[in-house]
């Protein structure tokens, strides 16, 4: 056997990408194969149906399979879609002139969108090809039709019907549950000709909430094929494949195709050795924050500020907030430059740290010293900011921040870190921007204030937080990258909450 196992897909093509041909190959390289096709029919598809289908002549397929068959040695073959009588039977008559170690069948019948793939009249044919398979994988509603019978409504009858369809072609049966109700999803493998119980191997899971399923079966049928010549164990097999699947279906999002049922992630775990762009980590950031900010553009507090018709109450309680935040915040950037690896990063944090408690906090104290009624008042101390107390959003921050700290894993501190540089730098500029263009500018309550957010100072340390925050997640593992994006997406929220607390607890 080949280290890498040398896999043949006989099955249709299809252009967006998703299914047939195209899914088998990309499962195949992800499962470590290399993958070789035979298509037997085009399609005209997209993630919302099929619109035209092409079957070319028979002749032609057993011209493509005769040509593999006569220079490579196949491993393994995975049969999906065949359209008609005429190519079931080409591959019927192939299949029993090579005998391939594994054959996966993947009875193709309709497909996701609910377009039918198979012509009635090859039905039959169809179910007698199933004889030359070892494994025949069909969906639930694809089991009933290749037995005639309704459509499982249980665990239990689908396990059944299985059964019978191993018995009638000696194949084992992956029976899939995926066309079930109810959150749990498991799935079986079935073998009429097993000593005991023909339930081989039963293995659980809990359904993955998206919508995108478009090609899970052809990608589930030929991964299957790969490991198998591997394994030489089903159970084995289908164990591997379907952890693979869990994750292609959970990461199937991130890859944004289509309107209706979207591919799946067949490479979701190869990500970390991609290498990113500079930039490319941070922009993903700040992109997966775009909801966030666009809520804290229309804050009521931001708008109030910007048009100078804020309460001093409110100010006042952001302001004594602000200082109490910036005393935790401190020792946030004190523990990124302990954990930064290069001495660059180290005394940036430092001088981060240094600048909140020296710099920030007299800035916020003098404000204060001018609403000390006012922070009293929201406070119930009446001596500034050494009356109040930490309110509600300022504390689950700081203690979101000390968590991150407490993690070990200095990227996923920057990235926590980051958004209180990032987005505290955009709205200040936004605000400063439109400030400047005022005609009453010099008669607005809180011009002075809007005028800090000109510092270019401010502006450079926060490029720099980027730069390295960026860095960090280039050189992070595809796991520390998500711990990464989950910590800077937490951090944005409360930066929103933090901008709204006033309206709410003052």
């Amino acid at each position: 056997m080949a280290r890498v196992p040398r896999v043949l897909s006989i099955a249709g093509s299809d252009p967006s990408g998703g299914a047939g041909i195209q899914a088998d190959l990309k499962s195949i390289a992800a499962m470590g194969g290399y993958g070789m096709s035979a298509i037997t029919a085009l399609t005209a598809q997209n993630t919302r149906g099929v619109t035209a289908v092409h079957t070319p002549p028979a002749e032609f397929l057993v011209a493509q399979l005769e040509a593999i068959a006569d220079d490579i040695a196949v491993d393994a073959v995975k049969v999906g879609m065949l359209a008609d009588t005429a190519v079931i039977a080409a591959v019927r008559e192939w299949l029993d002139a090579t005998q391939p170690g594994v054959v996966v069948l993947d009875p193709v019948m309709v497909a996701t969108s609910g377009d039918r793939l198979l012509e009635a009249d090859a039905e039959d044919a169809l179910r007698d090809l199933l004889t030359r398979a070892h494994l025949v994988t069909p969906n639930l509603p694809e089991l009933a039709a290749l037995l005639a019978e309704p459509v499982a409504a249980t665990w239990g009858e689908a396990l059944e019907q299985g059964r019978r369809l191993s018995e009638r072609t000696g194949a084992a049966v992956l029976v899939k549950g995926g066309h079930l109700d109810g959150a749990e999803c498991p799935d079986a493998l079935v073998d009429a000709q097993a000593v005991g119980s023909p339930v081989v191997a039963e293995i659980p899971g809990e359904r993955v909430p998206t919508r995108n399923t478009h090609g899970t079966g052809c990608s589930l049928s030929s991964a299957i094929a790969t490991v198998q010549t591997r394994t030489g164990d089903w159970a084995s097999s289908l164990a591997v494949v379907k952890e693979w699947l869990r994750g292609a279906l959970e990461a199937s999002d991130e890859l944004e195709v289509g309107s209706g049922h979207g591919p799946i992630h067949h490479f979701h775990h190869a990500r970390a050795a991609v290498p990113l762009a500079p930039g490319e980590f941070a922009d993903s950031l700040w992109e997966s924050t775009a909801k966030v900010r666009a809520e804290i553009d229309a804050l009521p507090f931001v708008a109030q500020l910007d048009e100078g018709s804020l309460s001093e109450k409110h100010f006042a309680y952001y302001l004594s907030q602000d200082a109490m935040y910036l005393n935790g915040y401190s020792r946030v950037l004190a523990r990124a430059s302990a954990l930064a690896p290069s001495e660059a990063e180290q005394a940036f944090w430092a001088e981060g740290a240094r600048v909140c408690l020296e710099v920030e906090a007299e800035l916020h104290r003098t404000w204060l010293s001018r609403h000390a009624a006012h922070d009293a008042a929201s406070s119930g101390g009446g001596r500034g900011t050494g009356g109040a107390v930490p309110g509600p959003v300022t504390k689950a921050y700081v203690d979101h921040l000390l968590a991150a700290s407490a993690s070990g894993s200095y990227g996923v501190l920057a990235a926590a870190a980051l958004p209180c540089y990032w987005i505290y730098a955009e709205v200040g500029a936004a605000l400063h921007a439109r400030h400047a263009a005022r005609e009453d500018r010099e008669s607005h309550p809180y011009a002075q204030w809007i005028g800090t957010y000109a510092d270019e100072r401010f502006a450079e340390a926060t490029r720099r937080a980027i730069s390295f925050t960026d860095a960090a997640g280039r050189r992070a593992s595809a796991a520390e990258r998500e711990a990464m994006r989950t910590a800077f997406t937490s951090s944005a929220v409360y930066e929103r909450e933090f901008f709204d607390a006033p309206r709410r607890f003052a």
